[in-house]
């Protein structure tokens, strides 16, 4: 129902102001309630704690993740390198602007990291194991990075992109050089640093740098058809 939706909607938004503002650990489920102006128990009729709504969140996360990959691949007529250059600036860009919706997505990262054990699995909370938003989280965690894949395929097939690079390898690749990107961003950001790199050189230089690596030093071409008679 419409009406449900608009209120998952509203506790959802409410999550991440509060979440922004004090913090996961330091919020309690009553302070989301408060901040979306509406009861406690309506809240916890939507969510059945605040891991739930984490888990929401996080599968928020993921689809408009999803969607900005999409956006990309859907508006074709440039060369693969070209697509996979704004979908990294993409991602820094959602990262800056959603917080903490970028956090949660770098958390289920390292929440499947002990998910993938039993040793660590055994120390997530039940109340995230428990949540129907987790479980779809499973299902749905590698979809914006299939689209990704299909980005760099392209740029395979159309020489912008090295031939002998490997799709999936390469896609995962950058996208862990873009959670290291946003990790170093304080560091580089701090300005007592002995490191030469000035914060409005690290975006373009990032950048540069993938560019110059998908391409190679000497630029990809088609293969050459070779072709033959039958007669």
């Amino acid at each position: 129902m419409a009406g449900d939706k608009n209120k998952e909607k509203l506790i959802l938004e409410a999550a991440i102001s509060t979440f922004t503002s004090k913090g996961y650990q330091s919020t309690r489920m009553e302070d989301i309630a408060k901040t979306a102006k509406i009861s406690k128990g309506l809240t916890y009729f939507y969510y059945k704690n605040k891991e739930d709504v984490f888990m929401a969140l996080t599968r928020k996360a993921f689809e408009q993740f999803k969607e900005d990959f999409r956006e990309v691949y859907r508006n074709k007529g440039r060369s693969g390198l070209e697509m996979i250059v704004e979908l990294v600036e993409r991602i820094i860009d959602f990262a800056e602007k959603n917080q903490v919706l970028y956090d949660s997505i770098i958390n289920f990262l390292d929440l499947m990291k002990r998910y993938n054990s039993e040793e660590g699995k055994s120390t997530i909370s039940p109340l995230i194991l428990e949540s129907p938003h987790f479980q779809k989280l499973l299902e749905i965690q590698h979809d914006p990075a299939k689209i990704g894949v299909m980005i760099v395929s392209l740029g395979i097939k159309d020489g912008s992109i090295r031939p002998e690079l490997q799709p999936e390898i390469t896609f995962y690749t950058i996208w862990s050089m873009i959670i290291g990107y946003e990790k170093m961003r304080g560091p580089i950001e701090y300005e007592a640093k002995e490191t030469k790199i000035r914060p409005e050189n690290w975006k373009p230089g990032f950048i540069k740098l993938i560019k110059e690596m998908l391409r190679g030093t000497i630029q990809a071409s088609r293969p050459t058809t070779v072709q033959t008679s039958l007669f």
